[in-house]
């Protein structure tokens, strides 16, 4: 079955640096777009950021701060997330969906803790 483990998350103080990263299994990799959404306590799930192929697409209060990149041997897809703010305190998660697919990813991890704090 599909599986997707996230790790990295942790406590950072404003403008530090974090890179997360989410190893899949159970998958054709390189058919599967890769996504990473954020829950913040109160708040709706959002989607952060995305990646198939060369492909890359971000949400907006993220542009600029955070890159998505995938490494296909090993199948991985990395957050690396510069600039940290307090706002981007959340619980992070790496989803999967088949390329071909429409609606939500039906692959989700566990989740990793993000929190940004001095």
């Amino acid at each position: 079955q599909v599986q997707l483990v996230e790790s990295g998350g942790g406590l950072v103080q404003p403008g530090g640096s974090l890179r997360l990263s989410c190893a899949a299994s159970g998958l054709t990799f390189s058919s599967y777009a890769m996504s990473w959404y954020r829950q913040a306590v109160g708040k709706e799930r959002e989607l952060v950021a995305a990646i198939f192929g060369t492909i890359t697409n971000y949400t907006t209060t993220v542009k600029g701060r955070f890159t998505i990149s995938t490494d296909n041997p090993k199948n991985t897809v990395d957050l690396q997330m510069n600039s940290l703010k307090p706002e981007d305190t959340a619980v992070y998660y790496c989803t999967a969906r088949l390329a071909s697919g429409l609606g939500p990813p039906p692959y989700w991890g566990q989740g990793t803790q993000v929190t940004v704090s001095s």
